[in-house]
């Protein structure tokens, strides 16, 4: 096993692998199965471009081939910072056969996140798009180069594509020869972590197979199932809940869109006779409210799946309304593992009060308190969790892995949640100190460290502000240094200057005299959070 994974204990192990939740295959192997199957059908649709299982089977054959000769190895980590286009699908279909682990960058991503992202990983390979609205990438990943002497290969996406296609000089038995430890990560996921730079979470080939077969028939997915992916592949739920892989295991095809204008998004909708869109909420909102949705034909809707926040009731009766005979599916999951899912056939007032139940009968649920005392039904408490596809500990970080999980193996998640009384949950908050917009989790310490070096700055705390489409922006309030000043658009300027990605940035300033405190002597949040949420009333 990689060094720096932290194992499942060897009885659960071994009650995963007895109840056949555990296959002890490779993603590789079990895709295998899929593209011999579903060889003649269409897998994946690019704008013009069209991919049959069986193509896709064959094309990242020879990239991983093509990826072996420059060196690429079993367990190298490897940053795909790419868009959705094809070649991300066929590069991580490549890399799964190689049985190197691809980390779960977004394009949205700068220098402070993916240089981290590799000296987190160690990883030796990256792969980025030239360009990306105004920004190029070329030099900044230069410097990531430079700074990090284990990241031997960088290819942007042409180079890449070009791998795609020139026939590999190594023989396709050199992909037999490869022999991968299913209890090894497969991919890491990031965590939305309160202390800085997101960690690594280390999904086996196991659990993430299970993962993905397992949440497939919860969402309707089926041979038939088209899915639309305009959230960005990366994330955990357009990539495996049940996501890409999920559609792939049950023969399905997948539709990518380069972005998420309504009206491009409606057009593809139309024309693939969509069955399956992966939103959050604030992608829901713009769509439902955008003039054009009545101009396209989206009866071929069934499922709107739905995740990264709260969904309000209104917003999905809103939907029903508009593309009749479509369930908008509410869940909570996380990159660590846990999945919770409506059920379609769940009452209605539970459809739209609760974020639903697990998937699988050993996913273990406790919501404690403080103390770590279980709370009773009805009662909010924090979110504890374990299960066959929920991680033990995060890569190569055993004190924060002391801190984040119970010695029994309970992962702390920081949500809070009550128990409804038909047996799925309610989400009630969080304890974690995160600031969810439009499902992108930004910690509010990574972003006040940084502020802290503003030389105005002599004090800062980041909180929530809450808003109708994207559920929270950021709001800095700040304490200045004796005659100094600052307004929002030099602050963002100056963090700007820090390199991180975009969805980061503050969205509003709040000068303060002086940040409210706790009965501890700790800066309140909640009375700061309040009294955002108040002025932006006025």
């Amino acid at each position: 096993m990689l060094e720096g994974v932290v194992p499942f204990p060897p009885e659960f192990a071994r009650r995963y692998r007895e109840k056949g939740y555990w296959q002890d295959k490779s993603l590789a192997q079990e895709f295998a199965v899929a593209f011999e199957r579903f060889e003649s059908r269409t897998a994946l649709i690019d704008g013009d471009r069209q991919y049959s299982y069986r193509d896709i089977d064959r094309l990242t054959d020879n990239l991983a081939l093509n990826l072996l000769e420059l060196g690429l190895e079993p367990l190298d980590r490897v940053v795909p910072t790419l868009p959705n286009v094809a070649e991300f699908v066929l590069l991580y279909f490549a890399l799964q056969k190689i049985g190197a682990i691809p980390i779960a960058a977004l394009v949205t991503h700068r220098y402070a996140e993916i240089s981290q992202f590799v000296k987190l990983s160690g990883a030796s390979a990256c792969f980025y798009p030239q360009r990306q609205g105004d920004f190029e990438f070329e030099p900044m990943i230069r410097r990531v180069r430079q700074e990090n002497a284990s990241l031997k290969l960088c290819l942007s996406l042409p180079a890449l594509r070009e791998l795609v296609e020139r026939p590999a000089r190594l023989a396709r038995s050199e992909l037999h020869r490869i022999r991968i430890d299913p209890t090894d990560p497969c991919v890491f996921q990031l965590s939305g972590g309160t202390t800085g730079i997101p960690k690594l979470i280390p999904r086996t080939h196991n659990d993430y197979a299970y993962n993905s077969k397992t949440a497939a028939p919860v969402c309707g997915v089926d041979g038939d199932s088209v899915l639309l992916l305009a959230l960005p592949i990366a994330h955990n739920l357009p990539l495996a809940c049940p996501g890409i892989q999920g559609c792939f295991f049950q023969g399905g095809k997948v539709v990518l869109s380069p972005t998420t204008r309504p009206e491009e998004m409606f057009a593809l909708v139309q024309k693939h006779r969509v069955t399956h869109v992966k939103v959050v909420p604030a992608l829901l909102i713009r769509l439902i409210n955008d003039p054009s949705i009545g101009s396209y034909d989206l009866s071929s809707v069934r499922i709107v799946q739905s995740g990264g926040q709260r969904m309000q009731p209104e917003v999905r009766l809103k939907t029903q309304r508009l593309i009749p005979g479509c369930f908008v599916q509410e869940n909570f999951g996380m990159s660590e593992g846990m999945l919770f899912f409506v059920r379609p056939d769940d009452p209605q007032d539970v459809k739209l009060e609760t974020c639903g139940r697990p998937i699988c009968e050993d996913d273990e649920v406790r919501l404690v308190d403080d103390e770590g005392r279980e709370v009773p039904d009805g009662e909010i408490g924090e979110l504890t969790c374990r299960g066959p596809y929920t991680l033990r500990g995060y890569y190569g970080v055993p004190e924060y892995n002391a801190k984040q999980f119970t010695r029994d193996g309970f992962y702390c998640s920081g949500d809070l949640m009550r128990r409804h009384p038909s047996g799925n949950y309610v989400v009630a908050g969080r304890k974690k100190d995160l600031i969810n917009r439009g499902g992108e989790k930004i910690s509010a310490e990574e972003i006040e460290n940084l502020i802290l070096a503003h030389p105005a700055v002599q004090n800062v705390a980041c909180v929530p502000l809450p808003d109708a489409n994207l559920g929270e922006r950021m709001c800095a309030c700040v304490v200045l240094r004796k005659d100094r000043s600052l307004d929002l658009e030099g602050l963002v300027e100056f963090l700007k200057s820090r390199e991180i990605a975009k969805f980061k940035l503050p969205e509003r300033l709040e000068i303060l005299d002086e940040l409210p405190v706790s009965s501890f002597g700790k800066v309140s949040k909640k009375a700061l959070a309040e009294r955002v949420a108040k002025h932006a009333h006025r």
